[in-house]
């Protein structure tokens, strides 16, 4: 059982799960390519904390930029279900360690590290 106040870090779901990772929380809408669910340890899976794909596709398109990336997924955290997904979240990082999980290659560009500045 976790204890206590912990850190949330943000690490590519296809690293080996560490001792310190505490609670594994994925926050992908789509499984990691070519990766087991029992490699990949994940503790949590909540979808409504993902971008939209229309938001993902235009981030990863010819015009995204990640300060207005940032803008707009937290606009859209701000909607009912991925706001109740996200106070759930908080509440977990409140119990101890946590470790959001991203296949993103660019981790601190990523969704991931937009979740772990709001937590």
């Amino acid at each position: 059982m976790r204890r206590g106040s912990g850190t949330t870090k943000v690490r590519r779901v296809y690293e080996e799960p560490a001792p310190d990772d505490g609670l594994r929380v994925l926050v992908d809408r789509l499984w990691p390519r070519g990766l087991s669910k029992e490699a990949a340890h994940v503790d949590e899976w909540p979808k409504a904390l993902t971008p939209s794909p229309e938001l993902r596709r235009w981030y990863h398109g010819p015009d995204g930029e990640y300060e207005e990336f940032r803008r707009r997924y937290e606009a859209e955290l701000a909607e009912p279900a991925a706001a109740e997904a996200l106070e759930k979240l908080r509440s977990l990082a409140a119990e101890g360690p946590l470790t959001l999980l991203t296949a993103s290659k660019e981790p601190d560009h990523s969704h991931a590290t937009v979740l772990r500045s709001l937590l």
